[in-house]
């Protein structure tokens, strides 16, 4: 059993996500038989920010990681869990999950339970950032055919043409995000088309993004020598550092191995 079912303290509500992480229907019909109320019940967890108050639909999606796997059955386990009378809130909070964590992706079962949670109610929209912010594009383009807009940021991060056409009708909030993509994802000429556009490529990316870094700190990372190069001829500042670890971008490159991004943000 996983450090965070221990934490449960309603004993239901525990041999619950118990009964779901083990793929074991019997029990969790059983139990959401004899205690209704199951799917609407919350459990108090020290976990992150996003999962401290989850309910029991929530621990499918695996996201935070617990057990590293999903049960082969983990479909119907969602659907009873859903059908016994699960909130909107807590379908999206789950969608959300689902789409930005890469367990369920890695058990072949990410894109199918997306679909699953938008049959019942789910907000495809509500899911795309943070689906695009964790690079899981399978399901953003799951999100996608299921009904979510195609906004800039979107184009940004997959690099699609359209790119092109959203940054005039884009928000001042959308820009910034799709800059935060564009430099995460390595898509240099969107990068430049909204560096021209007037983006400051020296400001902090925005929440949901990586905010604790600069566009530059992720080009660097990930190791997109064209992004970083293009962030640099538009005047990025590589003295910034982030806010969690007092790196700068140089810093990032050289962690992740990467000397010759470092040296080219040292050359500079």
């Amino acid at each position: 059993m996983s450090t965070l079912a221990d934490q449960i303290e309603d004993p239901f509500l525990r041999r619950a996500v118990e009964a779901a992480d083990d793929g074991d229907l019997d029990t969790l019909k059983a139990l959401l038989a004899a205690h209704p109320d199951l799917p609407t019940r919350r459990a108090a967890l020290a976990a992150p920010a996003y999962f401290r108050a989850p309910a029991l639909l929530a621990f499918v999606a695996e996201n935070p990681i617990r057990n590293e796997r999903l049960p082969a059955n983990v479909l119907e386990i969602a659907r009873v869990i859903i059908e016994a009378g699960t909130a909107k809130a807590d379908i999206d909070e789950t969608l959300g999950l689902v789409a930005s964590g890469r367990v369920a992706r890695e058990a072949g079962a990410q894109v199918a339970l997306i679909a699953l949670l938008v049959a019942h109610g789910g907000e495809p929209a509500a899911a795309l950032n943070g689906a695009l912010a964790h690079g899981e594009f399978a399901a953003v383009e799951a999100l996608l055919r299921l009904g979510a807009p195609l906004t800039l940021p979107t184009a940004a991060a997959l690099g699609l043409a359209e790119a092109e056409d959203l940054v005039a009708r884009a928000s001042a909030a959308e820009r910034h995000l799709a800059l935060a993509f564009a430099a995460q994802f390595g898509r240099a000429e969107i990068l430049k088309t909204l560096l021209k556009a007037g983006e400051d490529p020296s400001r902090f990316n925005p929440p949901g993004a990586h905010a604790h870094s600069t566009p530059l700190h992720q080009a660097a990372l990930a190791g997109h020598a064209d992004a970083v190069r293009a962030l640099l001829e538009h005047g990025a500042r590589r003295d910034l550092r982030d806010t969690l670890w007092n790196g700068t971008a140089a810093d990032w490159a050289r962690h992740e191995g990467r000397p010759q991004i470092a040296a080219l943000l040292e050359e500079a």
